[in-house]
């Protein structure tokens, strides 16, 4: 049987940080990246923690992940949301069953909760086979699925609304892209309506939108490109995650440009690494493992008792002003 030191050894960490860890200690300090080597390093040698309560579990849930291991290492967002749904599984004495969507079980469960983003086929199948079922970064509430979702539209008012207070004079958004697993269909951004709504009742034009994928290389080769081919170039840079943002740093730095002098960067999650970044990542809060923590508390009460009609829980967020905004 596995012990803590033998995941300590395999994820180069301290036995204390990983029994910190997987006790989910509030008063721990450590990134998100930390986190993920040692869950995985605890699943990959089948470790079991010894719970003297664990014959008294009475209900099961399913968590269906969109993204896969790799995929949360880029973009820390989803696993952070994995992380509190995890935690608070754990305070709430739930099995928690971790699956794909190429290999959901026929195990039974209370609920489910879906995270990430699924097209209208993919909600469907999970509407007829799941009981209670809880989407965490889609809505679905015109399915009549209830949702957890972050305010958007609130979110980029604030970035724009900070960006004009700095007499920003052409505002650009680094979107990313991204696609269903099952049909590949590709899904739009809902930050970008935003951006462009909020844009046009200040009074701005419509903005330009560099287009890429949710990761740093990408951000990136997409900035570099743009800053090379356009003449006009923006005086504020909205990236859609803080992977993206510290692309763009890196980009527009190579450039001979400075932030935020020259253009401001401001990015969205604020992972760990955005405080370290040179110069500090400016960003927009989104409080991702309360989101998991509210999801499961969220998806008990679904499966105890049935609403006669869907929810949408909006999540806020926090402008976070570091030094790469003026």
């Amino acid at each position: 049987m596995a012990t803590i030191k033998d995941i300590a050894q395999l994820a180069g960490v301290s036995p204390a940080t990983v029994s910190r860890v997987l006790n989910y200690d509030p008063e721990l300090s450590v990134g998100l990246a930390t986190k993920q080597k040692i869950f995985e390093a605890a699943e990959r040698l089948n470790y079991t923690k010894h719970r003297k309560n664990a014959a008294n579990a009475k209900q099961t849930l399913r968590l269906i992940q969109w993204y896969d291991d790799t995929e949360e290492l880029e973009d820390l967002y989803y696993l952070s949301i994995r992380l509190g749904i995890e935690k608070k599984a754990e305070e709430a004495n739930v099995t928690l069953l971790k699956e794909t969507w190429d290999s959901i079980s026929e195990l039974p469960a209370d609920g489910t909760i879906a995270l990430g983003k699924f097209d209208e086929a993919q909600l469907l199948d999970l509407k007829q086979s799941q009981q209670a079922l809880l989407l965490v970064d889609s809505d679905g509430t015109s399915q009549g699925i209830d949702s957890i979702v972050v305010d958007f539209k609130s979110s980029v008012q604030k970035v724009i609304e900070h960006f004009v207070s700095q007499d920003a004079q052409h505002i650009a958004m680094l979107a990313g892209t991204e696609y269903t697993k099952k049909n590949h269909q590709r899904l739009r951004d809902p930050r970008i309506m935003a951006f462009q709504q909020v844009l046009a009742e200040k009074g701005y034009d419509e903005g330009s939108i560099i287009e890429a994928d949710f990761s740093v290389e990408s951000g990136y080769q997409a900035v570099k490109k743009y800053l090379k081919t356009n003449e006009q170039i923006p005086d504020a840079l909205f990236a859609a995650n803080d992977a993206l943002a510290i692309g763009a740093l890196k980009a527009i730095q190579e450039t001979g440009l400075a932030v935020p002098k020259d253009i401001s960067v401001m990015g969205f999650n604020d992972v760990s690494v955005a405080k370290y970044v040179t110069p500090s990542l400016s960003t927009v809060k989104v409080y991702t493992e309360w989101m998991g923590e509210l999801a499961v508390e969220t998806i008990l009460q679904l499966s105890n008792s049935k609403a006669p009609v869907s929810r949408k829980i909006i999540v806020e967020t926090e402008l976070i002003v570091r030094e790469s905004t003026k």
